[in-house]
C-alpha cells in the first residue's frame, strides 16, 4: 500500500524543522494567532473555517469572554483569571470549539478519547507554548479588503511524543458507532478504516487539508520518547487520559464497548461437547454393536435351549375369557359384514349412487378449498414462539422490509489488475471492479430506476418509488431517496462522477486521480462526505446513507476491498401485509424486476456472471416446479392405474379375456379411493381447513396404497373362493366380505386413529396433512364397504353372463371357467420362496440380518441431517440455485438480526438507560454491552457485528458540546426543535441540557421524538432519522411499546447453522431478559427477544426431532392397542406388529442418512405415512396367522405368507413402485428426495420386513393356534379361512380376520 501526503512509511524518518517562519521556539511563545481568511489552496470544505496568521511573538493574556468560552472548550489551558495566556483569539477558538463539537457527537460517549482529542486541538491552536512543539513551513501573502497585508500559515509541522500520540490513539480506537455497530476511528483515519489504522495515520488524516474539514495542511511529527528534535524543539508531551480513567470524581471511565481496559474478564463459552466416544471409537457405534450383540446372544441362547426340550405335542390350550371374547367379538363383526355384504350385492345400483351422491357432494366443498402456499404458515405453528414474535415485531415495526438483490462476477479467472495511485499507493483490483463493469452497473440500475410496471387490479402505474424504502425521506419519497446499496453509491450512481478525472500532486510526484482513487479510499472510509484526492467526491449514497463495502462487495480477502469478486446490488422495498393493495404493487414490481435483470443476464452473459433474487423468487419458484412437475405426477398415477387394472384380472383361457378382465372394476376401485380423498378434502375445506400442494401429492398416495391393498384382497379372495352348494352370488360377496372385511377394519381403525393423533402436531403441514388423512382412509373405508362392493356385485353379474369387460353389450358364450386363474406369485410363494424362508437354518439368519439392520439404522438415524436447505426446494433448473451458491461463495456477512424488548421497561429511568446504553456510565452487563460480548465469539454466538443502539446514539445527540439538541430560545419558535443546520440567533445558547447527565423522565420524553425524527448531517451526525425513526414503537402517551436494536450475524450457510444461531440468539436474549428485569419499575412479564426473517421457517428444526418422535410413537400406541383389542386381546401377535413397525422406521430413517436425505418437516409427514403403510404390510399377514388353525407356528407362518403375502405384494409394494419411480424424473429436488427416494425406502423396507421378517418373527413368539369347539378338519362354514380352495394347505382356517 502507497503512502498519502505526509503518512510516514515506516520509522525512523527524518524529524527536521524547518526554521525560516517560525525562528523562536520558546516557552511562552507562539507560532501563529488570530485568523488570515480562507486558505486558498483548499476548493472544497465541508465546514467554513479559516487560517491563522503568521505570529512568533508572546503569547497574549485571556480575560473576559476569551477565559470564559476557555473553559468550556479547554480547560487544561486556564492557570487563572489573570495569569492564563494563549495563542488564540475567541474567533478562533469560536471556530475550535464548532470543531471540537462535530468531533464531540462522535467521541463524548469515551470521556477519555473525546478529551484527549479536544486537547490536541486546544494545545495545537491555543497553547501558550505553542513554539515550543510547532514550526511553520509555509505561508501565503494576502490582502485583506482594507488593504492590510497579511501573511496566512497554509502549512505546519507539529511535533508530539510517542507516548502523548499513542496514550491519545488508543484512547479513542474503540471508540463505537452505535448506528453502525463499527468503530468511529472508521471516520478518522482516511483510506485505511479502523483495522489499519495506526497514531500516525490517524494524525495525517486529521492534518490533511483535502479532508474537507482540516483548513490547512499539518505534517504531524512523532518524536520517539526521550529524543529532542533540536533548534529549541520540544515535542508536545501533555498527560492523556486512558479511557479506563475517569476524569473528575464524578465522571465515569469510558464502557468496555468502547473500551477494551474497562471490560471486565468475560470468559470464553465453552465448546460445543464432544463428539461421545469410547476411546478412539464412535461412542454410539460402540453401544449400537454391543446392544445387537446383547440381542443377538439371547436369541440364540434361547433358540439352543428351545431345541434341546423334548419335542411332544401338546394338547389345545383352553380358551381363557380374552380369547372367548375376541372370538366371539370376530363372529360378531363376520355377520355384520355378511349381511351388510349381501345387501349391498342385492341392491348395487341404489347403493352406488348414494356413495357416488355422497362423495360428489362433499368433494364439491372443494370449492371452497383454501391453499396454502406461503412457507410461514406451512411450517410455523401459530401459537409458536417465532409466530408470536413476528406478529409482535410486524404490529410494532411493520413487516420486515423485501430484498431484491443482484450478484455479478466476472466470467475471466484470470488475475485483476494493479493500479497505481499517486495518492494512495499500489493496489490490486479484480476483474469485475472495472470500468466497463461499473458501467454496465449503472445501466442495470438506470433501466430498475425506470421501470414501472401496470397493475391491473388498481388501475394505476407503480414505479420504485412507490414500493422502495426510503430511510431519509419515508413520507414523501423520490427516486434518488431509495435505499440501493452498490458499490456505484460510492459515486452517487452517477457516471459523471464515474468518468471524473483529476490531476493531483504528492510531494514531488504529480499523477492522475480517477474513480480508482475515490473508490479505494470510500471502501476504507464509507462515512466520508469528501474523499482525500482532488475529485472532492463524497462516499455516501445518493439517497444520503453510507455503503458499506461488505453490503456491496463480496468474495475479498481480508479485507482487501479492491480484489473482491463479486459486486453486490441490494434494493430494499417496504413489505406490506397481503390484505393490504400495496403488498400487489411490491409484487409487481419484483416481477418488472425479476425481467429487467434476466435481460441484464442475457446481454452480458459473455463476460458476467449474473446471479439474482426477489423476494417473491423463492415461493414462485416452489410454485412453479409444482406445476411443472404436475404431468410428472399424472403419468405416476396413470402408471400406478394400469397395473391395478391389469393384475386384478385372473384369467383362465385366451378366449375369455375380455370377460376375465377387471379394468372396469379397477376403475370403479380407483374412482373409490380418488373419492375419497376429493371427498376429505371437499368436508374439511367446507370445515375451514386450509390445504397445502403436499396434502394434494402425499394424501393420494398413500390412499391410494391402503385403498389399493384392500382392492386386491377383497377381489382375489372372491376369485379364489368357491361358491358353496345352495349359496347365490349375493351370499357368496357376504361370506367374503366377512372374511376379508375385520382384517381392512383392523387396518383402517389403526391408520384413522394414527394419523387423528398425528394430527395433534403442532406443525400446520403436519397437523393438516394427518388430518386429511385420517379422514380420506375413513370415507375410503366406508365408500369401498358400500361403493365398491356394490361394483363387485354388478361385476360378478357381467361375468357371469359371460359380458365382455368395459363393453359390458357384448359378450360370448356362458360357461364355468376351465380352472383356476393364471397365477405366478402365489405358486412361486408356495413352492419356493416359503419353504425356503422358513428353513430352520434361515431362519435365525433372517432374525440377526434384520436384528443388525435396525440397531444399524438406530446408529445411522443419530447421523441423519436435521433441517432443510433452501436449494433443496428448488426446481434443478432454477435460477435461485446459482444465486444460493453465490450468496454462501460471496455474502460477508449475514442477515440482520433484531434484539426486540417488549413494553413494561423504564428507558427514561437513569437505571432503565443504563441498563441498555454501552457508553460511559453504562452498565457492564447492560443490553447493548451484553450483544458486544457475544460477538467476540462468533462461532458460539453467530454474531459478527454489536447491536447499533438508539439509547446510546440518544445520549451523544443530548450532549450539550455538541449542536445537536437546541431549543429556539425566543421568536415565534420558541419551545420548538432548533435543527443543527440552524445559524438562528435564537437557538444561542439553546442547548436541551446544560450539563453532561443522563435526561430526567420529563426531558427523555419531550426530547426523544424530536431526536428520531432530527435528520443526520455534518453538523450532527447523531441524528436519528434512518436509523432509528422506526427503532422505537411509542404510544400516543409516550410510552415506549417496543423497541429493537439490530445487530449483524455472521455468514450462515446451511440450515443447521440458521438453526443454531436461533438457538444461540435466544440464549442471550434470556440473559439480557433477566438482567433487565432486576432494574427497579420493570414488568415482571418484559421480556427481550430476537428476530430476524428467518427464525419463523427455522423454529421448527429447533423441536422437529422431539416432535416427530412425538408423533411416530402416537401414531405406534394406536396401532398396537388396536390389534391388540380386534385380535382377541393376543399380545404376542399385536407386539410382533408393533417391533416390525418400529424396525421399519429405523431402517427407513437409517437410509435417509445413507441417501442424504435430511429429516424435516417434509420428511416427518412421509414417516407418519410410513405408519400408515407399514401396517398394510404388517397387519393383514399378522391377522391371518392370528386365526390360522394350523397345528404349528411355522405352517401358520407358512399358511399366511403364502395366502396373505400375495396380495400385500400385489396390493401395496406393487401398486407404489411404479408410480414411485415414475417420480424421480420430476425437475424439483424437492420431490425427488422425499418423494422418490423416501418413498422408494418405504416402500422397500415395508416389503421387506412384512414378507420376510414378520412370518420369521411369528413363527418363533406367534400365539399358540386357537381351538375352537366343532371345528373339524376339512369343515367349511361361515367362517372359512383364506386358504378355503387353495390346494397347497390340506383342510381349512377358521379366518377370524
Amino acid at each position: 500500500m502507497g503512502c498519502p501526503r505526509a503518512v510516514p512509511c515506516g520509522w525512523p524518518r527524518a524529524i527536521k524543522a524547518a526554521p525560516q517562519l517560525t525562528p523562536i521556539h520558546r516557552a511562552g511563545y507562539c507560532a501563529f494567532y488570530d485568523e488570515c481568511g480562507r486558505n486558498p489552496e483548499v476548493n472544497v470544505s465541508l465546514v467554513s473555517s479559516n487560517v491563522p496568521c503568521l505570529y512568533n511573538g508572546p503569547a497574549h493574556l485571556a480575560t473576559g469572554a476569551l477565559l470564559q468560552l476557555l473553559r468550556s472548550v479547554c480547560p487544561e489551558l486556564v492557570r487563572g483569571d489573570n495569569d492564563t495566556r494563549v495563542c488564540c483569539t475567541l474567533r478562533q477558538l469560536t471556530a475550535l470549539q464548532v470543531s471540537v463539537a462535530l468531533s464531540g457527537t462522535v467521541l463524548a460517549r469515551c470521556p477519555s478519547c473525546s478529551r484527549n482529542f479536544a486537547n490536541l486541538y486546544c494545545n495545537n491552536i491555543c497553547s501558550p507554548d505553542q513554539s515550543l512543539f510547532t514550526n511553520v513551513t509555509r505561508m501565503v501573502n494576502r490582502t485583506t479588503a482594507l488593504g492590510v497585508r497579511q501573511e496566512a500559515v497554509v502549512e505546519y509541522q507539529c511535533f508530539y511524543s510517542q507516548r502523548y500520540a499513542d496514550a491519545a490513539f488508543n484512547s479513542c480506537k474503540d471508540v463505537r458507532l452505535p448506528a453502525t455497530g463499527g468503530y468511529a476511528i472508521d471516520t478518522m483515519c482516511g483510506i485505511y478504516g479502523a483495522r489499519l489504522c495506526t497514531t500516525q495515520r490517524w494524525l495525517d488524516f486529521q492534518g490533511d487539508k483535502n479532508n474537507g474539514l482540516a483548513p490547512l495542511q499539518i505534517d504531524f511529527q512523532l518524536v520517539p520518547n526521550g529524543t529532542q528534535p533540536g533548534d529549541g524543539i520540544e515535542p508536545l508531551d501533555e498527560r492523556a487520559w486512558g479511557c479506563s480513567e475517569a476524569l473528575s470524581a464524578d465522571q465515569q471511565p469510558c464502557s468496555c464497548q468502547d473500551c477494551a481496559e474497562s471490560c471486565p474478564a468475560v470468559p470464553a463459552p465453552p465448546d460445543p461437547a464432544p463428539p461421545f466416544r469410547l476411546g478412539a471409537v464412535d461412542g454410539a457405534l460402540v453401544i449400537c454393536a454391543l446392544l445387537f450383540g446383547f440381542f443377538a446372544l439371547v436369541f440364540l441362547t434361547a433358540l439352543m435351549c428351545r431345541g434341546k426340550k423334548k419335542k411332544k405335542v401338546a394338547p389345545a390350550p383352553r380358551e381363557g375369557c380374552a380369547v372367548r371374547l375376541g372370538t366371539y367379538s370376530h363372529r360378531f363383526l363376520a355377520d355384520v359384514f355378511r349381511r351388510w355384504g349381501t345387501l349391498v350385492a342385492r341392491h348395487p345400483v341404489p347403493v352406488l349412487v348414494v356413495a357416488a351422491v355422497v362423495a360428489i357432494g362433499l368433494s364439491v366443498g372443494m370449492v371452497t378449498l383454501q391453499l396454502t402456499t406461503d412457507p410461514v404458515e406451512l411450517w410455523s405453528a401459530p401459537g409458536s414462539q417465532a409466530r408470536q414474535e413476528k406478529a409482535f415485531y410486524d404490529e410494532h415495526f411493520g413487516p420486515f422490509l423485501r430484498t431484491c438483490q443482484v450478484i455479478v462476477t466476472a466470467r475471466d479467472q484470470r488475475p485483476g489488475t494493479t493500479y497505481n495511485s499517486v495518492v494512495l499507493g499500489a493496489k490490486n483490483f479484480s476483474r469485475v471492479l472495472s470500468a466497463e463493469v461499473l458501467e454496465a452497473l449503472l445501466e442495470l440500475q438506470d433501466q430498475l430506476t425506470g421501470a414501472s410496471v401496470w397493475v391491473e387490479e388498481e388501475g394505476r402505474e407503480v414505479t420504485l418509488q412507490d414500493v422502495c424504502y426510503a430511510p431519509l425521506n419515508p413520507s414523501e419519497p423520490r427516486l434518488a431517496d431509495c435505499c440501493i446499496n452498490s458499490v456505484t453509491q460510492y459515486f452517487q450512481n452517477n457516471r459523471t462522477h464515474l468518468a471524473m478525472e483529476a490531476t493531483q500532486t504528492v510531494g514531488k510526484e504529480t499523477g492522475t486521480v480517477d474513480w480508482h482513487d475515490h473508490l479505494i479510499y470510500c471502501v476504507n472510509s464509507p462515512l466520508s462526505f469528501k474523499d482525500i484526492t482532488t475529485l472532492e467526491l463524497s462516499c455516501m449514497a445518493e439517497y444520503g446513507g453510507p455503503v458499506f463495502p461488505y453490503i456491496a462487495l463480496g468474495g475479498y480477502p481480508d479485507s482487501e476491498y479492491t480484489q473482491a469478486e463479486a459486486l453486490i446490488v441490494t434494493y430494499s422495498l417496504n413489505n406490506f401485509p397481503r390484505s393490504d393493495p400495496r403488498h400487489q404493487w411490491v409484487l409487481s414490481w419484483e416481477q418488472r424486476f425479476l425481467e429487467v435483470v434476466r435481460d441484464f443476464q442475457r446481454n452480458h452473459s459473455q463476460n458476467l456472471s449474473v446471479s439474482f433474487m426477489a423476494e417473491r423468487s423463492l415461493e414462485d419458484e416452489i410454485n412453479r416446479t409444482t406445476g411443472e412437475d404436475i404431468p410428472v405426477f399424472a403419468v405416476s398415477y396413470l402408471v400406478v392405474f394400469a397395473y391395478i387394472a391389469l393384475a386384478l384380472g385372473e384369467y383362465t383361457a385366451w378366449r375369455r379375456v375380455l370377460v376375465e378382465s377387471k379394468v372396469t372394476l379397477a376403475l370403479g376401485g380407483i374412482a373409490v379411493v380418488l373419492g375419497a380423498v376429493f371427498a376429505s378434502m371437499g368436508f374439511l375445506a367446507l370445515l375451514g381447513q386450509p390445504s397445502s400442494l403436499i396434502i394434494l401429492e402425499v394424501v393420494p398416495f398413500l390412499v391410494l396404497a391402503v385403498g389399493a391393498d384392500n382392492i386386491f384382497i377383497f377381489v382375489q379372495e372372491y376369485q379364489q373362493s368357491q361358491r358353496e352348494p345352495g349359496e347365490t352370488r349375493e351370499e357368496h360377496i357376504g361370506r367374503v366380505l366377512a372374511q376379508v372385511a375385520p382384517s381392512m377394519l383392523l387396518c383402517s381403525i389403526s391408520e384413522v386413529i394414527c394419523f387423528l393423533l398425528g394430527s395433534l402436531s403442532s406443525m400446520p403441514a403436519v397437523r393438516t396433512f394427518a388430518l386429511t388423512a385420517s379422514v380420506a382412509i375413513a370415507f375410503d373405508f366406508l365408500l369401498q364397504m358400500s361403493g365398491f362392493v356394490a361394483l363387485l356385485a354388478l361385476d360378478a353379474r357381467r361375468q357371469e353372463a359371460a359380458r365382455f369387460d368395459i363393453c359390458c353389450c357384448c359378450g360370448t358364450e356362458k360357461g364355468d371357467p376351465t380352472g383356476p386363474g393364471l397365477r405366478v406369485l402365489r405358486p412361486f410363494l408356495d413352492h419356493f420362496y416359503t419353504p425356503l424362508l422358513l428353513h430352520r437354518l434361515v431362519r435365525p439368519l433372517v432374525v440377526l440380518l434384520f436384528l443388525f439392520f435396525s440397531f444399524a439404522g438406530l446408529y445411522l438415524t443419530l447421523h441423519v441431517t436435521v433441517g432443510l436447505d433452501q436449494e433443496i426446494a428448488m426446481p434443478e433448473d432454477s435460477y435461485m440455485l446459482q444465486y444460493f451458491a453465490d450468496m454462501n461463495q460471496y455474502l460477508p456477512v449475514g442477515v440482520p438480526t433484531y434484539f426486540v424488548t417488549t413494553s413494561g421497561y423504564n428507558f427514561s429511568s437513569t437505571e432503565g438507560t443504563n441498563a441498555i446504553c454501552s457508553s460511559a456510565g453504562c452498565d457492564d452487563n447492560s443490553l447493548t454491552q451484553m450483544i458486544q460480548y457475544a460477538t467476540r465469539f462468533p462461532n458460539v454466538s453467530y454474531l459478527a457485528i454489536p447491536a447499533t443502539s438508539w439509547v446510546d446514539d440518544f445520549l451523544d445527540w443530548l450532549n450539550p458540546t455538541g449542536r445537536c439538541c437546541r431549543i429556539h430560545q425566543f421568536g415565534s419558535l420558541a419551545g420548538q426543535f432548533c435543527p443543527s443546520t440552524s445559524n438562528d440567533i435564537s437557538c444561542l445558547l439553546g442547548q436541551c441540557l446544560n450539563t453532561t447527565r443522563r435526561p430526567t423522565v420529563e426531558e427523555f420524553e419531550r426530547f426523544l421524538p424530536w431526536f428520531l425524527h432530527d435528520l443526520p448531517t455534518l453538523q450532527c451526525a447523531k441524528g436519528g432519522l434512518g436509523a432509528y425513526d422506526t427503532a422505537v414503537s411509542m404510544a400516543a402517551n409516550g410510552t415506549i411499546m417496543a423497541s429493537r436494536f439490530m445487530a449483524y450475524q455472521r455468514p450462515l450457510r446451511t440450515s443447521q447453522e440458521y438453526t443454531a444461531a436461533l438457538r444461540a440468539a435466544r440464549a442471550l436474549a434470556e440473559n439480557i431478559t433477566g438482567t433487565l428485569r432486576q432494574v427497579p419499575g420493570t414488568d415482571p412479564d418484559f421480556r427481550v427477544f430476537p428476530y430476524t426473517v428467518t427464525y419463523v421457517y427455522y423454529e421448527q428444526y429447533l423441536t422437529v426431532v422431539g416432535e416427530g418422535l412425538f408423533t411416530l410413537t402416537l401414531c405406534l400406541v394406536p396401532t398396537f392397542l388396536v390389534s391388540f383389542m380386534l385380535l382377541g386381546m393376543d399380545l404376542r401377535s399385536s407386539v410382533a406388529t408393533l417391533i416390525t413397525i418400529t424396525m421399519i422406521l429405523l431402517d427407513t430413517v437409517g437410509i435417509m442418512a445413507l441417501w442424504d436425505i435430511p429429516y424435516n418437516a417434509v420428511a416427518l409427514i412421509n414417516l407418519v405415512a410410513a405408519v400408515g403403510i407399514s401396517v398394510e404390510f404388517v397387519s393383514h399377514l399378522t391377522c391371518a396367522f392370528a386365526h390360522s388353525t394350523k397345528p404349528t407356528r411355522v405352517e401358520r407362518a407358512a399358511e399366511a405368507t403364502v395366502t396373505m403375502g400375495s396380495k400385500v405384494v400385489a396390493g401395496v409394494a406393487m401398486t407404489n413402485l411404479p408410480g414411485i419411480v415414475v417420480l424421480a424424473f420430476a425437475k424439483a429436488q424437492l420431490i425427488q428426495i422425499f418423494f422418490f427416494r423416501l418413498n422408494l425406502i418405504i416402500t422397500l423396507a415395508g416389503l421387506a420386513h412384512g414378507l420376510v421378517f414378520l412370518p420369521v418373527l411369528l413363527s418363533y413368539m406367534g400365539p399358540s393356534p386357537r381351538a375352537t369347539p366343532g371345528d373339524s378338519k376339512g369343515s367349511a362354514g361361515p367362517d372359512t379361512g383364506l386358504a378355503l380352495g387353495n390346494p397347497s394347505f390340506e383342510g381349512s382356517v377358521r379366518q377370524r380376520c
